[in-house]
């Protein structure tokens, strides 16, 4: 058997290895979808992610000319309570927390409620809220998930009102779905940036992009540079592009555009980074994980590419939980 054979038919993202600790980036998966409030299965999202990457494994990223396979592990995805939102969470912040000591991590999810417990994680650990940048057709900035007090759709207004997240340095891309006012525009109101995906259209190229990029880096550099976590939710993307997902909404934003914000946004102090509600069941071809696969390749090669394998930010986040520990 050759060796790349071998390779591709490894389990991990990229075909990592297994839960090795002195490996600076790791992946993690969180396979709930207990959240979802139209079509389930962003359980499954984690493992069909993972093996649409293993087409990326064997080569460097044609733009940042690095790999991460020699720096990657895989934590396979963590046991949490498939029934319960409040147990899961319960459940996730504490094995998030052991996870942050020791790398920068990627989180594939499962729906988008994990990022609320995710952001907990990080505020714990970091003292001080984040900066937040946000691609989804919803500005989940709902107080109320289908009759119940959290889900899927509240997890921003959760993060705000709560102090995980500064809304100064938080900006939202590609929000289109149907919505009040109020929910649509809660970001804004509180001092955040809204790039919607009308305001996007036909706007492809780097330099196109470019308000977009400037406006993000002017927030994080006026909010003093705080840690800065990226949450992607795969429903950002045309459903003609990512059927996959469990609540599509039409008139979406290009794989190119998602790929060149990823792209520039080189050099922030990124700390982690999720993509959720990837839902094989409603695939086609795998299109869908594919996607998601190559904007987390994409993330890991940018962040390899400003440093030499662990971001200043990570080294920082490692030591303070360290001292804590003590």
């Amino acid at each position: 058997m050759s060796h790349e054979f071998a390779y591709l038919t490894q389990s991990g993202f990229l075909g990592a290895p297994a839960a090795l600790p002195d490996r600076p980036y790791a992946i993690a998966g969180v396979a709930y979808d207990g959240a979802t409030t139209n079509r389930p299965g962003a359980r499954f999202g984690p493992a069909a992610i993972r093996a649409a990457s293993h087409m990326l494994c064997d080569a460097e990223h044609d733009l940042f000319g690095v790999s991460p396979r020699e720096v990657l592990t895989d934590y396979g995805d963590l046991l949490t309570p498939n029934t319960s939102l409040v147990a899961m969470r319960a459940a996730l912040e504490g094995q998030a927390q052991g996870l942050l000591e020791r790398h920068h991590v990627c989180w594939l999810g499962g729906d988008h409620s994990i990022t609320l417990s995710l952001l907990r994680a990080y505020r714990a650990a970091l003292g001080r809220p984040l900066a937040l940048v946000h691609f989804d057709a919803h500005c989940d900035t709902w107080t109320s998930h289908a009759g119940e007090p959290s889900g899927h759709g509240t997890w921003v207004y959760e993060a705000l009102t709560e102090g995980l997240i500064d809304a100064r340095a938080t900006t939202q891309i590609g929000l289109r779905s149907p919505g009040s006012r109020e929910a649509r525009e809660y970001v804004r109101a509180q001092g955040g940036s809204i790039f919607d995906a009308r305001s996007l259209r036909g706007m492809t190229r780097l330099a196109d992009l470019e308000p977009v990029l400037s406006d993000i880096r002017e927030r994080v550099a006026a909010g003093g540079s705080p840690p800065l976590y990226l949450s992607l939710d795969i429903d950002c993307l045309d459903p003609g592009f990512a059927p996959g997902t469990g609540t599509p909404e039409p008139a979406g934003l290009l794989p190119s555009q998602v790929a060149t914000l990823l792209e520039g946004l080189i050099g922030l102090p990124f700390v982690g980074m999720d993509v959720v509600e990837v839902a094989p069941a409603y695939d086609h071809a795998e299109q869908t994980s594919q996607l998601a696969a190559y904007f987390v390749w994409t993330y890991l090669c940018a962040r390899l590419a400003t440093g030499d394998g662990l971001d200043p930010p990570a080294r920082v986040l490692g030591a303070v939980l360290r001292k804590r520990m003590r």
